[in-house]
């Protein structure tokens, strides 16, 4: 009797074990917005029916719901170890499959017109978290022809970086230098979350101008970043949260607007500003399931010693 009683509570322990692993959050917050990601750039066109050949054959190769997760491109546990997650070739999918189409090696991919010198950056953001961005080009030689490799990019030299910027109506301002380049290139961002090891990737083209066409190429449309209203009108479509940590359902949200902040006290007595929605908080979902994994297990010990005491009358 007293071993089936054990066996019940280890069973009831590993149950609220399985609910905590179950519930721990599950964020897609973010793509960049200028220059505009492939897949931003695809979702703007429209994914059901999508003007350029690029986007037409990302749709072919891995379906509509990509670009309706447009926000979604990351690695949750990467923790700083992009090149050791992420294969050659796979970059911009950030290795996952459902994003494979936006890895297809092509010359025509809508690419934003830019130059060398100073450049803003925007990110589009949905979910804001404290972290890094850097952003990197490929280098001079880059042929868009050919699945883009670890290696075609200059990561000794980020054209920007910013730590924990500041996000207003929906995106993330920060100011890069671009170096000298001609042709189409590519530019590489990587957003490594500092309150999480969780990191958000995206795959933007540009073109510097001055380089030379395909032979019969079609010429790609310009690119564009969707709009706010393109943008909640795909919502309902979207597998991920568009605002909070994200729980595995799409339709509710119960995180505070985007740029709410909450001051915090220190244990020394100052302040700190931490991001109401994700950033800096992050370990709250943590605590509050761990605290209903602890009712439980509660309620378990409770209900096994209630049937000990019947047993022994």
């Amino acid at each position: 009797m007293l071993a089936a009683r054990r066996r019940a509570a280890v069973a009831v322990a590993s149950g609220v074990g399985a609910v905590v692993l179950a519930a721990a959050p599950a964020s897609a917050h973010g793509t960049m917005g200028d220059p505009v990601s492939r897949v931003a750039q695809c979702y703007a066109e429209n994914p059901e029916s999508p003007r350029s050949d690029a986007c037409k054959a990302a749709v072919a190769a891995g379906g509509t719901q990509a670009l309706y997760d447009w926000n979604g491109i990351r690695i949750g546990d990467v923790g700083g170890r992009h090149r050791a997650r992420i294969p050659d070739g796979r970059l911009c999918s950030a290795g996952d499959d459902e994003f494979k189409g936006l890895d297809l090696a092509r010359a025509d991919w809508s690419a934003t017109k830019v130059g060398s010198g100073s450049y803003t950056f925007e990110y589009r953001v949905t979910a804001p978290h404290r972290g890094t961005f850097e952003v990197y080009l490929t280098k001079a030689g880059y042929d868009p022809a050919k699945p883009p490799a670890w290696a075609d990019l200059d990561l000794d030299h980020p054209v920007a970086t910013a730590v924990d910027p500041v996000a207003a109506g929906g995106l993330y301002t920060f100011p890069g230098r671009l170096p000298e380049r001609t042709g189409r290139q590519l530019l590489y961002a990587v957003w490594q979350r500092s309150d999480s090891p969780e990191a958000f990737y995206s795959c933007s083209d540009v073109d510097f101008g001055g380089g030379s066409a395909a032979t019969g190429a079609t010429p790609a449309p310009s690119a564009s970043a969707p709009t706010d209203e393109q943008i909640a009108a795909g919502a309902g479509r979207s597998t991920v949260e568009h605002h909070g940590h994200g729980d595995g359902d799409a339709a509710t949200s119960a995180e505070p607007s985007i740029d709410a902040a909450v001051n915090t006290p220190a244990a020394d007595g100052s302040s700190r500003t931490v991001l109401a929605e994700t950033g800096g908080g992050g370990s709250t979902p943590y605590l509050a399931v761990g605290g209903a994994a602890v009712l439980a297990l509660g309620s378990g010990v409770l209900f096994l010693s209630v049937r000990q005491r019947a047993n022994r009358r």
